[in-house]
């Protein structure tokens, strides 16, 4: 769904990794990103959005400070560590109140909601496995398009993965299971936090696999069908 918001927080690393989430998870127009209230205020003076993410704890205004002067019908999305002002933030047309850290599980459940109070969410496609030898990765407006035989790893990390190649380093807010779920030989999973692309392997050793400058652990849980795969190359 084609949506227009705005990020206002103090914090440049939670503006950041809002920005990420709706930029590779949505189709929604970003058009600014604003760092204290009366910055919010001049932009939204001359400029429409569909809904703003607002912080509530922000020097000079607060978030609940900038809301009461905004118009009534102005749509928001809380994004706070606080949660005592939940109850206080309906009193605004608020669709939603997010907790920091923001996951992006929920994330995702935000945007339905979201998407929902605009109207009615477009059908999500089921994912297929790759099998063309590359896929696209959503970078803001530009899809990137990754060959699978230059990838050496994905690694896993809280809610993203790290999608590493010896050129780059893209992250992916997916989870690590959704990424192996698409993906088939000569990629395995060979860790909780790791995919391996076999193809790009240079020795194992001492339960380590080495790819490039990486040494990448193999678990117990993994180990036997990583070693099964394997065993069929060796002489």
């Amino acid at each position: 769904m084609n949506l227009s918001c705005i990020i206002i927080d103090d914090e440049p690393n939670a503006v950041n990794l809002l920005e990420i989430l709706v930029q590779q998870s949505t189709q929604w127009q970003l058009k600014a990103k604003c760092y204290n209230a009366l910055e919010a205020l001049a932009f939204l003076k001359t400029n429409k959005v569909d809904f703003i993410f607002l912080d509530i704890n922000m020097p000079q205004l607060t978030g609940m400070e900038l809301a009461g002067l905004l118009p009534p019908q102005t749509k928001i999305v809380f994004t706070t560590a606080y949660s005592e002002y939940a109850a206080e933030s309906y009193t605004y047309q608020t669709i939603d109140y997010l907790l920091k850290p923001i996951t992006l599980k929920r994330f995702l459940a935000a945007m339905q909601k979201i998407e929902a109070y605009f109207g009615k969410s477009e059908p999500v496609m089921q994912q297929t496995p790759v099998n063309e030898g590359y896929f696209f990765i959503k970078s803001g407006k530009v899809l990137r398009r990754i060959l699978l035989d230059e990838i050496l790893y994905f690694e896993g990390e809280k809610e993203y993965v790290r999608l590493v190649t010896s050129q780059e380093q893209l992250l992916i807010y997916r989870r690590l299971k959704d990424i192996e779920e698409q993906l088939s030989a000569p990629f395995v999973r060979v860790h909780n936090s790791y995919i391996v692309n076999t193809k790009q392997l240079v020795k194992i050793q001492d339960n380590h696999i080495y790819i490039a400058d990486k040494h990448i652990p193999v678990s117990e849980k993994f180990k036997d069908s990583f070693m099964k795969l394997i065993n069929r190359r060796i002489f």
